[in-house]
């Protein structure tokens, strides 16, 4: 048995089916892992959610912040831009289906028992046990009979740094943001959210979250994420995994086999003129 680990998939049906067989997947004795954003962008969300739910559980998944936005765009909290390409997913019949199976999963989990995933990364001033807890408490929310209620307050900014005062919607809110839209990080520990470039274009004062000092990770934990296409996968250690090297904008989808610690990619269909 291989645990695979793929890339944000956004729902690029042809690049999730591309990278699966060149990475050799048996979903009779694999397990596929995936980092987050599964629709959205792509043009076939819907077919990509009809395969993930039906591998049952040889599939596994940590939410994204466009998985969090389909959910509330189907329950008429927000309304879908035409880039999102969600129409076929939201008039299909089984849409209930799938809004039920999402809302069931978590921010963060345990891949294997020293590798975490999340969708954005393990924000530097939480140990990975710290971060499946929070996980475990926007799960109750999610899950519990108030969860549109979450959905509606998630959206925003702020607070940009984390205390563990934070009570109510806006712990929740930066949770849900740490672990799903975060890219860069002052030495403060202050989010900022709207900078979405490579490091290399980045501010002085801005680091990437994975390049500031986290005391409360240990040696052997490893924290393998997406969300970050302008990074390219390219965090210069083994020990944080960017798996977003943009399928969607024309790039690549990635896997990663756990078990063999490789990578498997399989390059985007250029569309003809």
């Amino acid at each position: 048995m291989a645990n695979l680990i793929i890339g944000d998939i956004q729902g690029c049906a042809d690049g999730l089916f591309a990278v699966l067989e060149k990475a050799g997947f048996n979903p009779a004795v694999d397990k596929l892992w995936c980092v987050g954003d599964l629709v959205a962008r792509g043009a076939d969300s819907l077919l990509t959610l009809q395969y993930l739910y039906d591998l049952g559980d040889r599939f596994h998944t940590v939410l994204g912040n466009h998985d969090l936005h389909f959910l509330a765009v189907a329950n008429g909290i927000k309304q879908a831009k035409a880039s999102d390409k969600l129409g076929p997913l939201l008039r299909d019949k089984q849409l209930k289906r799938y809004v039920e199976w999402l809302r069931h999963m978590p921010l963060a989990t345990m891949c294997t028992p020293s590798i975490l995933l999340t969708h954005a990364g393990l924000y530097p001033k939480w140990s990975v046990e710290k971060a499946i807890s929070l996980s475990g408490e926007i799960e109750q929310k999610l899950q519990g009979s108030s969860w549109k209620d979450l959905l509606r307050m998630m959206y925003g900014s702020e607070p940009t740094r984390w205390k563990d005062s934070l009570t109510d919607i806006k712990r929740a809110r930066f949770i849900i943001n740490a672990m799903t839209r975060m890219r860069f990080v002052d030495m403060e520990g202050n989010l900022n959210l709207s900078l979405k470039s490579s490091p290399a274009a980045a501010p002085a004062h801005l680091q990437p979250w994975f390049r500031i000092d986290n005391p409360q990770l240990q040696p052997d934990q490893r924290v393998i994420f997406g969300h970050w296409a302008a990074l390219q996968g390219q965090t210069d250690s083994q020990q944080f995994i960017g798996l977003d090297t943009g399928y969607v904008w024309g790039n690549q989808m990635t896997v990663y086999i756990v078990e063999e610690n490789r990578l498997v990619q399989a390059n985007a269909v250029k569309k003809k003129a």
